[in-house]
Formats: C-alpha cells, sequence, structure tokens
C-alpha cells in the first residue's frame, strides 16, 4: 500500500493580457477501485471563481473555473494525498477468452459510465484503423485468454515502438503515430485502444500520475514527470476493468494513480476551455508525485 503527495502545476503566460477565461478542470484524481482520495486542493493566481460542473463523458472530477479579470498569466495548482493498494493481476489458464469478453461486452445493458457498451466503439480522436486492427490482431485471437493477451499485445507495443516526444503532437491521430513506430504514452494508449476496440473489446482512455521515485534498485518509469495515459481494459464481469501500460509494458498497480477515465484524450484533458484575448500563450507543465508511506499489504 502506498500513499503519494501529487503537486500538479500549470501555469499559462500570455502575450497580452486575456480578458475572459472560462475553463474546465479534470485534476483532481478519482474514487476508483485500489486507490482512495485522502485530501485535495485547488488554487488558481490571480484568481477565478470555481464552482462543480458535471463530467459530460468519462468518469471524471470537473470543476469550472472562470476568469473575468484582465491577467497576463495563469497558474492552476492542483495538490492531493492519494492512497494506493492495488494487486497486480496474474494471467490464469481460465480465463475468460477474448471472445468470451466481446460476447458479454455486446450483451451487457449497464448504463452508468462504467458499463463496458460505453467503450466498445471508436470515439472521436480514436478511430478504426485497418493496419493498427491487423497488427494488434497477432496477439488478440478470440480463443485466447484476456489477461494474457492484454499484457502481451502492451509488451509488444512498449518493445516494438520508440519514446520520442519529438515524433508527435497531442493532436496527431494514431494511424500517424502507428507509421512512425515513435510517439509518447498518448499515442502508445490510443494505438492499443483502436485495436483493442477492432477486436470487440471495450477499452477506455486513463489520465493519471505514475511515481516519480523508482522503489530503489528499479528503473525509473517512462512519463513520470507528467501526466501519464494508459489504457484500461474491460476482462468480463467477474475481473471488471484492469489496467495495462503499454508505454512501460506492464499492468497498472500501485506506481498508478488514475485522475480521469474516457473514452479518448478529449473527454478527460487535464485542462480544456477558451480564453478572449489576443497574442500567444505559452504553457508551462510541472507535475511531481511523491511516495509519503509505503505500507505492507
Amino acid at each position: 500500500m502506498m500513499l503519494y503527495g501529487i503537486r500538479h502545476v500549470t501555469r499559462f503566460d500570455y502575450d497580452q493580457p486575456v480578458a475572459f477565461a472560462r475553463c474546465n478542470l479534470r485534476l483532481k484524481p478519482i474514487l476508483w477501485s485500489g486507490q482512495s482520495i485522502e485530501e485535495y486542493a485547488l488554487s488558481v493566481q490571480p484568481g477565478g471563481r470555481t464552482y462543480p460542473a458535471r463530467a459530460e463523458a468519462g468518469l471524471a472530477n470537473v470543476v469550472r473555473l472562470v476568469v473575468e479579470h484582465a491577467a497576463s498569466s495563469l497558474t492552476i495548482e492542483s495538490s492531493a494525498r492519494v492512497r494506493v493498494d492495488r494487486q497486480i493481476p496474474f494471467p490464469m489458464p481460465g480465463d475468460a477468452t477474448i471472445a468470451q469478453v466481446s460476447a458479454w461486452a455486446r450483451a451487457s445493458r449497464d448504463p452508468t459510465p462504467a458499463g463496458p457498451a460505453a467503450y466498445l466503439f471508436p470515439s472521436p480522436l480514436i478511430p478504426l484503423d485497418r493496419d493498427i486492427a491487423a497488427w494488434c490482431a497477432e496477439e488478440l485471437q478470440p480463443e485466447r485468454g484476456i489477461l494474457e493477451a492484454g499484457i502481451a499485445l502492451a509488451r509488444r507495443i512498449q518493445r516494438d515502438f520508440a519514446f520520442d516526444p519529438t515524433a508527435t503532437l497531442v493532436d496527431t491521430p494514431p494511424h500517424e503515430a502507428f507509421a512512425k513506430r515513435g510517439g509518447v504514452c498518448q499515442d502508445f494508449a490510443q494505438i492499443m485502444l483502436s485495436g483493442l476496440r477492432a477486436a470487440g473489446l471495450p477499452a477506455a482512455y486513463v489520465s493519471g500520475y505514475l511515481r516519480t521515485l523508482p522503489p530503489p534498485g528499479q528503473p525509473r518509469l517512462v512519463g513520470a514527470d507528467a501526466t501519464h495515459a494508459w489504457v484500461l481494459l474491460w476482462c468480463g464481469p467477474d475481473l471488471g476493468w484492469v489496467g495495462v501500460d503499454p508505454t512501460n509494458g506492464i499492468w497498472m498497480a500501485e506506481d498508478h494513480i488514475v485522475m480521469a477515465i474516457g473514452r479518448d484524450y478529449a473527454d478527460i484533458a487535464p485542462i480544456d476551455g477558451i480564453v478572449l484575448g489576443s497574442g500567444a500563450q505559452a504553457m508551462h507543465v510541472s507535475v511531481d508525485v511523491e511516495p509519503l508511506e509505503v505500507t505492507a499489504g
């Protein structure tokens, strides 16, 4: 069991003062299996009005921020203490197969935001792609166990794709990152999601954090200096949602903290909205995830 202290700072600097800004903030981690929120605080400088808003898609804690006074910069700081107690799954011979999970998902009548049917289909940022589907299908044979196939695909992406922050942009579509065989965590998650959905499996996009400092003797995980992205795969009514990290080729476990879950990045971007003003803007993001306490499970 781990207790983490999280500090997430985003600063916008504007060439010309902006007269008005309206933003959606999805910075507070959600309650999810294996994690609980012990403390949370949000600070906005030079100030603005904040109030809760409804999550229009996905699973997220949404706060609406309205800034009505001219500002040349805006700093949004989110801090949290999150306790994580999450076990690593182990593939077993009796696991449900891909074919079974796909059939269960199609038959599901669960209307909640965590229901599998909402994540079966292409989404605006993650369309189905013939080349990605064929490449992923090599690990997604219908008779294969769902957990075995999920981690095998994640490890293949981690092995065959290069982590290269210069290869893609935040709006790069999955097929471009796939063709380049490179990108960042968002690209690898989107490629995996496209392939899983093409195979008829419910799969969701996760935004969250990784611990900054690894345990002694273990390598530092890729993506620990910023918000991270990975995949939730629905594995049937018994196992439910299981997290898989294709950037690092590992399961979601105690190193991962879930911030929000949706169909793709557009559902759960940490910050989005509009500003009224002229001139360019620069954004600076700093993320620190500090282990505060380790408790034997």
